[in-house]
């Protein structure tokens, strides 16, 4: 696997130039990209650098995190706090995630997403309004274990930390997640199918592959 250095603000802008070039597979005016990582990775950072660096552009895009669509702790906690299976394949309220962010985007949708929709912290409804992109603007979705649900994405990018890296950067109250990780790993390759992969081992000096 060869990467190249790079700095995150370069990486930034050279997405957003090639996101102002593509072309959805769907046809519709709403391109859907995946900034995919664990936690440790903050794929949220690299997304927010490359709404920045559209809205300079002059492209529209709206920043959506998946932590927003947590299940009620109720449903995703059922079989404890650290239930490994869980986390992998129930925390995350995907059905909400096709409903409110991706279906309006499709084509002849109405581009008015919900941004979030269950606060985990108070564990309700975040009764948050609805964001409307217009055609042309740009859906950025981060989160982990992304790449696991057929979500309809026009590009992928994925946030790699190596095992051990994964491991030191992550709190050690969520080290229990890390085989989660491991499985997607294994089962979905993210670091082989993603479109853009970012290695992010070290965090001032990232490498990537686009």
């Amino acid at each position: 696997m060869r990467l190249e250095a790079i700095t995150w603000d370069r990486l930034g802008d050279l997405l957003a130039e090639r996101l102002l070039e593509l072309k959805t597979a769907d046809g519709g005016p709403w391109p859907r990209v995946a900034l995919d990582g664990a936690p440790a990775a903050r794929p949220g950072d690299l997304a927010e650098r490359v709404a920045e660096a559209l809205r300079i552009r002059g492209r529209p895009s709206l920043v959506v995190g998946t932590e927003g669509f947590l299940r009620p702790a109720s449903v995703r906690l059922e079989y404890g706090h650290r239930d490994v299976e869980s986390y992998y394949s129930g925390w995350y309220d995907t059905g909400a995630l096709w409903r409110e962010v991706f279906g309006p985007l499709e084509p002849g949708g109405s581009g008015r997403v919900l941004p979030d929709l269950w606060d985990p912290v108070t564990d309700r409804a975040t009764r948050s309004p609805y964001a409307e992109l217009p055609p042309g603007g740009v859906l950025l979705l981060h989160g982990p274990l992304l790449l696991r649900h057929w979500f309809p994405f026009d590009l992928t990018v994925h946030v790699l930390l190596s095992p051990a890296a994964l491991r030191r950067r992550t709190p050690e109250a969520e080290h229990w997640t890390l085989p989660a990780f491991a499985r997607y790993a294994e089962e979905t390759d993210p670091a082989g199918s993603a479109d853009v992969l970012v290695r992010a081992d070290d965090p001032r000096h990232p490498a990537w592959r686009g």
